[in-house]
């Protein structure tokens, strides 16, 4: 079994108990946004924080691991003091303990903003530590996805079992050749930007399971906070009904653009974000080794796709089929391995 300390799976929310945390998360899994852009975060107790913590794989319940969450928040704010000489309120640098910094951050205290500006900090030492924990690792991409799945399963299996609304779901790898595939027809030909080498596909029975099945990920599997900023796509939801709470300005925000998949056929239809999930790897390492030595935390990239069940079955036909996508990226292939010196460029 993976080790995990997972929000323990309950019902999945209805419309009307999406509290405003699951609603922001739902926006910015939408419309691929960054954390990092936020003014304010919307925790209303310790619940729900305690929740949010567990979804990065820190146990609120013990003194160790919040211990290292303190590390991290001593490292944001010396970071800041060093880069750009603030001088952050005691409360928010040391005093109060960093669990809480979330609440001050969701208030509207002196504070508030202070404990915003060191929790984006915190956010990104702690995705750099896990990104340099997986270098250190020596364990193969294969032990590594295999934990993924088994986290992704022992989750969705949870959620049938509570009653979520999914129809089907299933997973895959991207195969080598589709992955030579992907980057010969992309005019940029790096391997790390192929997010989808594990992906995701969940079916829901009707579209008004979309928002709530997107809830229940964001609240007992997905941190929002990792998922990949301009990967969203979003062609099934009507944003305009999670938009009825307006910034702190005042103003409602807009949608960002959704990037352009040109081999899709022109009716397909999906909402697909790409997530940093964050893995436990203690029961990985070697004895000689600890998360003192290497971290607790490695993070793997990701990609959900969810549709309802309507939806998925249209997308399986006609100019919208797998076998259609296939046949017009290998077409582009074709063209800019055999491309003449007057041919134009393929768009990005």
């Amino acid at each position: 079994m993976v080790s995990t300390v997972l929000p323990r799976v309950v019902r999945p929310p209805g419309l009307d108990e999406l509290t405003l945390a699951d609603i922001e998360a739902i926006r910015l899994l939408l419309r691929g946004e960054s954390v990092i852009d936020w003014h304010r975060l919307n925790y209303a107790d310790h619940a729900e924080v305690d929740r949010f913590l567990r979804l990065n794989e820190y146990d609120p319940q013990s003194d160790e691991e919040m211990g290292w969450l303190e590390n991290v928040r001593a490292e944001a704010v010396d970071y800041l003091a060093r880069a750009y000489a603030m001088a952050i309120p005691d409360e928010v640098a040391a005093d109060l303990p960093a669990r809480d910094l979330f609440l001050v951050a969701s208030s509207h205290g002196p504070h508030q903003k202070w404990a915003c500006v060191v929790l984006k900090v915190m956010h990104i030492i702690h995705h750099i530590n896990g990104r340099k924990s997986l270098l250190k690792m020596s364990v193969s991409d294969e032990i590594i996805f295999r934990e993924i799945e088994l986290k992704v399963m022992q989750v969705v299996e949870q959620l049938r079992a509570a009653g979520a609304p999914l129809a089907e779901w299933e997973w895959s790898r991207k195969p080598v050749d589709s992955q030579i595939t992907k980057l010969l027809a992309k005019r940029s030909t790096l391997a790390a930007s192929i997010y989808d080498k594990l992906r995701f596909r969940l079916i829901v029975p009707t579209p008004e399971d979309l928002v709530p099945m997107l809830a229940t990920l964001t609240r007992q599997l997905i941190p929002f906070n990792y998922v990949v900023p301009g990967e969203s796509v979003n062609q099934l939801i009507d944003l305009a009904a999670l938009m009825r709470t307006p910034d702190e300005s005042g103003r409602i925000r807009t949608t960002t653009a959704n990037p352009f998949n040109e081999f899709s056929g022109p009716e397909y239809r999906i909402v697909n974000f790409v997530a940093d999930l964050p893995l436990r790897v203690g029961r990985l390492l070697p004895a000689t080794e600890t998360a003192a030595d290497i971290g607790h935390v490695v993070f793997v990239l990701t990609e959900f796709q969810i549709a309802d069940k309507q939806t998925a079955q249209r997308n399986e036909s006609g100019a919208s089929s797998h076998e259609a996508y296939k046949a017009r990226q290998h077409e582009r292939v074709r063209m800019r391995l055999f491309r003449d010196k007057d041919d134009p460029l393929p768009p990005d």
